[in-house]
Order: structure tokens, then C-alpha cells, then sequence
């Protein structure tokens, strides 16, 4: 089930990046990008605590938020 719910996540945020990422101006803070982040703080530590690291990633996304090299904990 972890297995399945971990590829759920992993598919939309391709989903993300391929049908509405390229509408959006890319003006990313970070780096990695927060999807290429996303998806590696899911495949490292799971679905649930995996999208709770991205979501405090999106969060610190503002533009007064913080920017530059920030990898996955």
C-alpha cells in the first residue's frame, strides 16, 4: 500500500510538471526545483512524511522566504 500511494504522489507531481509547470514563468528560489525536490523527499522518506518535507518546502517558496542550494534533509 506505502508502495502504491508513494507512486501515486511520484505520478502527479509528473502530472504537474508536464500539463502546468510549462504555463507557469519559471522563477524558482531554489535549488533543486521544488518538484524535483518533491519527488525526492518522497522516494526518501515515504508518502506521508515525504509531501510533509515538500509542503515546508513549498511554504519557504515566497518571496520572502529563503533561496539557493537547499537539498533534501
Amino acid at each position: 500500500m506505502t508502495r502504491i500511494s508513494q507512486n501515486s504522489i511520484i505520478y502527479l507531481i509528473a502530472m504537474y510538471r508536464k500539463g502546468i509547470s510549462p504555463f507557469i514563468p519559471g522563477v524558482c528560489r531554489h535549488m533543486p526545483t521544488c518538484s524535483v525536490y518533491s519527488i525526492e523527499a518522497v522516494e526518501k522518506y515515504g508518502p506521508w512524511r515525504g509531501t510533509y518535507v515538500a509542503a515546508r518546502r513549498l511554504i519557504r517558496c515566497t518571496p520572502l522566504g529563503t533561496r539557493g542550494y537547499d537539498p533534501v534533509p
